[in-house]
């Protein structure tokens, strides 16, 4: 009978030693396969919620008054212009063009602007006895019902005696000053304005909005001129939590015009979260061009490792 060699005891010894470094050296390039796939995924899913929250605010600021955007480091309670900011102004306040009450609706034919940026300073309907104002080309009862849905009914053009929307007029003031698009009552920056009943191209002024006399030289020396922005909101970026692991916040849906804050308890509590464990959060003027930049770490929600991801943009 012819006999079969077997294993020795130490064959089967080295042999099982020789599998365990294996598999150990397999299994450490599993974690680390493992670790890298969660390192990527982490930064990859930063990178996108930093690009998104960037783009949020950058359709915001896109329509702006240029001129009203400004800065606070002490909780609003002092501003500057942000084109005189420097690093640790962090909360930020503008006013918006109303841009989707100006896009307006459909009248059955085509789309009609809601409201069309000029005042017919030669209309007989344009008085400052009666503090009406012309801007042919508009549907006023358009941009009524597109600012009531955007501010869940808050702000109606029909109702002087609740909150209005606010014209802004695009020529300079004298002695311009950011803080005064602010102001209640307007002060001749920021005027206050309804819808004359049953008319959908004629606008009322309040009597109590201090408005003296037409821009009828053409060299900017009175107080309403032929162009105007609508405007039925302000917003504000305001940073909550420490300064490294914070919350970015918007706030809408306020009228400084009508002596509302950001930090008022009614637009706090109607505040969005843009994004959560921001790092940094910078924004600077150039001229006209504002620029962001933005960082949002991972705090450690994927591992025992903490990323970042900052991006920035600019907006002209």
């Amino acid at each position: 009978m012819k006999k079969h060699p077997a294993f020795t005891m130490i064959e089967l010894v080295m042999v099982i030693v020789v599998f365990g470094i294996v598999a150990s050296i397999g299994a450490e390039i599993v974690a680390k396969l493992y670790e890298n796939y969660l390192r990527t995924r982490a930064i990859n899913r930063l990178e996108s919620q930093t690009e998104i929250v960037l783009e949020q605010i950058a359709k915001r600021l896109q329509y702006r008054i240029k001129d009203s955007v400004r800065a606070s480091n002490d909780n609003g309670v002092n501003w500057i212009a942000l084109s005189s900011a420097v690093p640790g102004y962090n909360i930020i306040e503008w006013i918006g063009i109303s841009n989707e009450s100006f896009l307006g609706k459909h009248d059955g034919i085509t789309v009609v602007p809601g409201w069309s940026g000029l005042i017919d300073m030669d209309s007989n309907n344009t008085k400052l006895a009666t503090r009406t104002l012309e801007t042919p080309g508009s549907r006023l009862d358009f941009a009524r019902d597109i600012i009531l849905a955007l501010t869940n009914g808050d702000v109606d053009m029909n109702n002087e005696n609740g909150n209005l929307p606010a014209l802004i007029f695009k020529n300079s003031k004298p002695l311009y000053n950011v803080n005064n698009y602010y102001t209640q009552g307007g002060g001749n920056y920021t005027v206050r304005i309804s819808k004359v009943a049953g008319v959908n191209t004629r606008l009322h002024i309040p009597n109590d909005d201090n408005l003296t006399d037409f821009d009828q030289d053409g060299i900017g020396s009175g107080d309403i001129f032929e162009q105007y922005y609508l405007s039925h909101t302000a917003y504000a970026l305001v940073p909550v939590g420490n300064s490294n692991d914070f919350n970015l916040t918007l706030r809408y849906n306020y009228q400084p015009w009508q002596g509302e804050t950001y930090a008022d308890a009614a637009v706090v509590n109607t505040a969005r979260v843009l994004a959560e464990h921001v790092s940094t959060f910078r924004i600077r003027q150039e001229g006209d061009v504002v620029r962001i930049k933005l960082c949002i770490h991972d705090n450690n929600q994927s591992g025992n490792f903490d990323f970042s991801a900052c991006k920035e943009k600019a907006i002209f």
